[in-house]
């Protein structure tokens, strides 16, 4: 879906940009950690040549493991960061955001 960080990144200070909740942050940094074991355990299983379809169940597990993550965070950005943008008459830019993201979600 969506694994794109906005132009100054994640919590950025910049006037009219929300910073996430750290208890938000520590749970996206909890799941990033996830899918990195998972990665460096599905490289470990490709060097060692183990059957496919075991390989397959973990990068599939990899994928949900992201999809849930982005899923997550562009909840958050819904309830938070587009509010904040409505209440601020930024309706242009959030709106423009959220398309961009959905046309880089289609590729």
């Amino acid at each position: 879906m969506l694994g794109i960080p906005p132009p100054r990144g994640y919590g950025s200070s910049a006037p009219g940009e929300e910073r996430v909740d750290d208890a938000l942050r520590q749970d996206y940094v909890k799941r990033i950690n996830y899918v990195e074991g998972h990665l460096k355990g599905v490289r470990k299983m490709i060097e060692e040549d183990k059957y496919c379809v075991d390989v397959l169940r973990q990068t599939l597990a990899i994928r949900k493991a992201i999809q849930k993550l982005e899923a997550l965070m562009l909840e958050g950005h819904l309830k938070e960061c587009v509010l904040a943008g409505v209440r601020e008459g930024r309706e242009d830019q959030v709106v423009s955001e959220l398309i961009e993201l959905y046309r880089l979600a289609e590729r």
